[in-house]
């Protein structure tokens, strides 16, 4: 009899030790998923925040840019409908037109002009050296399409006993405070608060807000800490909603992460930054635009100024300074490209 009494006793005191750390993890946990969902909630609000600023604050010089760009469009259309050209003449002035469309001085057209027969046969070429490139990267890709699958079977899994977990827990939290449960008035004006609150946190997914008023609810109950049983159902369930809130906790870690990788949070990271050493983001980037319509204007009116013949068919083709400005920035663009493309290739 002695020798039971001291096993029950250790076994109480076990069950004791592990349901105190495991309520202290439980209390982490709700803390860590709060404090992560407020971070989540801030930086999405702040992205569209400044999203909202800066199409209020750039509105006007956007419009200016859409402006320029269909009317130099428009130019060139004058331009090839109105004026006869030699063939290689043509060329030339095709190809300035392709050149502003490919640096991005105005949008392309969804029908490209024709391109001549050399360049044709130059990217034929260059197609066929790179199939191999693209035979490998089409391998890469497809086995990094079934990595993914099955990440994603074993993800969607996951959240589906995530989701059975939080319905559960709505539907015992509703059994317990649905107004119509009880009488008395005051109770049901109580329960109607908290039931709204319970249903914002089920359609959220939110289980750690919901086994946050169950376990207040529970504070008012009694459990006997000297039974054995007790304590083992307290400590199994303790032990299940942990293991749902670190799912929670990690979801919501994982979706910030992929939040600040877009390019949109990759803004906003920078954004702040900025902010924080006293420089106005916005307020730059405007000016940046600025400079930018400076040179599609004097490209326009250079352009403009072809279409009424106040310049020759030389002096187009040599272009003004500013586009000769950017098409040597494109081509070193287009060689840093290259070499980057080169050296993944000899990696792979």
């Amino acid at each position: 009899m002695p020798l039971n009494t001291s096993s029950s006793s250790l076994a109480l005191s076990s069950l004791h030790i592990r349901i105190e750390a495991q309520e202290k993890e439980h209390q982490w946990l709700l803390k860590q998923i709060k404090r992560k969902q407020t971070e989540l909630n801030n930086f999405v609000e702040q992205m569209r925040s400044v999203a909202t600023d800066i199409f209020e604050r750039g509105s006007p010089i956007f419009n200016k840019v859409a402006a320029l760009d269909q009317e130099i469009h428009a130019l060139f259309g004058e331009i090839f409908s109105t004026r006869k050209f030699g063939k290689q003449t043509k060329k030339d002035i095709e190809a300035i037109y392709r050149q502003l469309q490919m640096t991005g001085v105005i949008t392309p057209k969804q029908h490209q002009i024709d391109e001549d027969a050399e360049l044709d046969e130059l990217f034929e070429e260059r197609e066929q050296e790179g199939n191999f490139v693209r035979d490998a990267q089409q391998r890469d890709h497809e086995y990094q399409s079934e990595l993914e699958d099955v990440e994603g079977s074993c993800e969607n899994k996951g959240r589906s006993e995530s989701a059975r977990q939080v319905r559960q827990t709505f539907l015992r939290l509703a059994e317990i405070f649905h107004p119509d449960k009880v009488t008395d008035s005051e109770t049901q004006v109580h329960h109607t608060e908290l039931m709204k609150e319970i249903n914002q946190a089920y359609q959220e997914g939110d289980l750690a807000r919901l086994l946050e008023i169950e376990r207040q609810h529970q504070a008012g109950e009694g459990i006997d800490y000297h039974n054995e049983d007790d304590l083992t159902r307290k400590s199994n369930r303790l032990e299940q909603e942990n293991e749902f809130l670190k799912t929670q906790y990690e979801n919501l870690k994982r979706e910030l992460r992929l939040v600040k990788r877009t390019p949109e949070g990759a803004m906003i990271s920078d954004y702040r930054k900025a902010v924080k050493v006293g420089i106005d983001p916005i307020a730059q980037m405007l000016a940046q635009v600025e400079g930018e319509v400076q040179v599609i204007s004097s490209i326009r009116d250079f352009v403009k100024d072809f279409r009424e013949k106040k310049i020759t068919i030389k002096e187009f083709i040599q272009g003004p300074e500013a586009m000769r400005q950017i098409g040597r920035e494109a081509v070193e663009d287009l060689l840093e490209e290259m070499l980057a493309d080169f050296e993944e290739f000899i990696m792979f």
